[in-house]
């Protein structure tokens, strides 16, 4: 897999993030996985992140040797023994040494639990849910995807949570007013389908009784027409935002998960993920993926780091 960076994909993201002059404290969990390792490496070449890196000195010094980096210049610590070095992780920020929390060579579910305990108080909004951006083949801008990596079958109600989410991603990244997508597998509603009645009950409510947020909401849609106005076209379908969606909201963590597979593997599509809803920026990425992904998660977390405290608490 390609680790480079295409800055004309995301240089606006990037330039944003290093225009802060000031880096961020980036604390990352378990460093010892050379391709997020890799992606702090050029964070911090950038100017957008000063990591502190938690984890086996040994293996993180090796690595950094690998990449040309002397771990002189890296603050490298080790967890005590019997700690768990996410909750160690979560303990700096919560100290006020460090800004960013990032996953490292850890599993989806050991960094989430100690973020969703509710002792270390991470929870700013009434739920955490991962917003993904990518560059889909064939559309002009980033698209934002989500949830991906927490909610398993999401209620109706959650999937507003989802969607206010994805809208605040959004806007801290500069788009207002975006364009929402509601993926099914048709875009007419069917007894037989739970999740196009309840997207067309949430575009109904949005835009005539309970708005969810500041956006366009469509659905239920099917992903040729969210992706293709040409395909809208055939199919007779009148709406202005095909071809143009800003985001797309998943119907469960399957077809998310799989979605973004096979846009990062078979179609060849970078992008980054952020975890929203939470007092401190998080970036996460998959230990499988690119440098290049880990680089954009941090970028991304950096801008959210001076928008997040101008977000109101939700109340549950």
């Amino acid at each position: 897999m390609d680790n480079t960076i295409d800055t004309k994909e995301f240089d606006l993201v990037v330039n944003k993030a290093k225009g802060y002059g000031k880096p961020a404290r980036l604390v990352i969990a378990s460093a010892e996985c050379p391709n997020i390792l890799e992606g702090a490496v050029m964070a911090k070449k950038e100017g957008i992140a000063d990591p502190i890196l938690i984890g086996n000195h040994m293996v993180i010094r090796s690595l950094l040797k690998d990449l040309g980096e002397s771990d002189d210049d890296y603050k490298i610590i080790s967890a005590p023994e019997g700690t768990d070095p996410v909750q160690f992780a979560i303990d700096k920020i919560k100290a006020g040494e460090a800004d960013i929390l990032m996953r490292g060579n850890t599993g989806t579910r050991d960094f989430l639990m100690p973020i969703l305990d509710k002792k270390n108080k991470l929870l700013k909004n009434k739920l955490f849910t991962q917003v993904d951006f990518f560059k889909i083949p064939g559309m002009s801008k980033t698209v934002a995807i989500s949830d991906t990596t927490l909610l398993v079958s999401p209620s109706t109600e959650q999937h507003r949570e989802v969607i206010k989410n994805m809208v605040k991603a959004l806007k801290i990244l500069g788009v207002d007013n975006p364009n929402i997508a509601l993926l099914s597998l048709v875009e007419v509603p069917s007894l037989d389908m739970k999740d196009t009645l309840e997207a067309a009950n949430l575009v109904y409510r949005h835009q005539h009784s309970d708005p969810i947020a500041e956006c366009n909401l469509v659905g239920p849609i099917p992903y040729d027409l969210i992706v293709s106005k040409e395909a809208a076209k055939l199919k007779g379908y009148d709406c202005d935002y095909c071809g143009e969606f800003d985001g797309i909201v998943v119907p469960d963590l399957k077809v998310g998960n799989i979605m973004i597979k096979v846009l990062e593997h078979s179609a060849g599509s970078m992008g980054f993920g952020v975890i929203m809803g939470a007092n401190v920026p998080i970036a996460i990425t998959s230990r499988s993926d690119a440098a290049g992904k880990a680089f954009l998660s941090i970028a991304a977390a950096r801008i959210m780091l001076e928008n997040i405290g101008s977000e109101p608490t939700e109340t549950n």
